[in-house]
């Protein structure tokens, strides 16, 4: 029997090592293909654009060059500008955004209040419908007069009905007789809201955080819409593109007029931009993932 036991141990043990193995394997090698990308972009980001034009994108620069970086920071006043505003509307429209979503999740959750179905249904019928771009430019512009503002970059991603869903869908396993004792106990509606159900969400808290900061991270079209160029200072995606684009005219316009403008790093420039926009996020999502990690396991159900 004992010799059994070993053996079937043994076998468990064998065919537990072969599974992990396994699965460290296939992650590495979907980690991989995840950063090979970023690698090439960063390494065609250092390449000489002749290089690039005779053999292509490469991993590792053939022939070294910063000069798309040096164009690029040609102004460093006001590329540290576009930093400041698009870090500062992103941390605001999250923290904003975040509360508001999470409310509006939780109260349409809630059985007591009898209009959730109605308000459940306006919300989901805007994911299908949408009054187009020509409304929403009108309503921002001249009804808000938020023109050359950037609260016409903040307010239109404070809400969003996919967000408001999930987070609805997750409160609602929440048990509600946690809210009904504390409402025994005198707890009010916004103390239950705060002390009790926030914590406990604290898993769609982080992923619905994630998702709004990413988004106003990655903001360009509303940027362009409602700042004009007269505003010195513009998100930072915004920014990227007005030099992408100009760069891209003065080639256009050299080769039209036969001018010789071989030096201009277009393609490289895309990469350095690239750079340039997803460096700050990837520096600083090791020192935000323990806390994604533990809001996770914060919100766990214990058996």
């Amino acid at each position: 029997m004992q010799a059994e036991a070993a053996r079937r141990r043994i076998r468990s043990d064998a065919t537990s090592l072969f599974v992990r193995g396994f699965g460290y394997a296939f992650i590495g090698l979907f980690a991989l293909c995840c950063l090979l990308p970023f690698l090439l972009v960063l390494g065609t980001s250092f390449t000489n654009e002749g290089t690039i034009a005779k053999h292509g994108f490469n991993i590792w620069p053939r022939e070294f060059s910063t000069f798309a970086y040096k164009i690029v920071f040609e102004n460093p006043d006001l590329i540290l500008g576009a930093y400041g505003v698009t870090i500062f509307i992103t941390v605001v429209g999250t923290a904003v955004g975040l509360f508001l979503v999470a409310m509006t999740g939780y109260a349409l959750q809630r059985p007591d209040f009898q209009q959730r179905n109605a308000i459940s249904f306006f919300i989901y019928f805007t994911t299908l419908f949408s009054g187009g771009i020509v409304p929403f430019y009108l309503l921002v512009k001249q009804y808000l007069g938020l023109g050359d503002n950037y609260l016409a970059v903040l307010l239109p991603g404070l809400m969003s009905p996919f967000l408001i869903i999930m987070m609805k869908s997750f409160t609602k396993s929440i048990p509600h007789a946690i809210t009904e004792s504390a409402k025994i106990d005198g707890a009010g509606d916004f103390t239950i809201f705060l002390r009790l159900i926030l914590p406990m969400a604290t898993p769609a808290l982080a992923t619905i955080g994630l998702f709004i900061a990413l988004g106003y991270w990655n903001e360009w079209y509303n940027a362009m819409l409602f700042l004009s160029p007269d505003m010195k200072y513009r998100p930072l995606q915004l920014f990227l593109y007005n030099v992408i684009t100009s760069a891209d005219f003065i080639r256009n316009s050299s080769a039209a007029s036969n001018v010789p403008l071989r030096d201009m790093p277009l393609e490289s420039m895309k990469m350095a931009t690239a750079v340039v926009a997803t460096g700050p996020v990837i520096l600083f999502y090791p020192f935000v993932q323990r806390y994604f990690i533990q809001g996770i396991t914060v919100g766990a159900v214990k058996g």
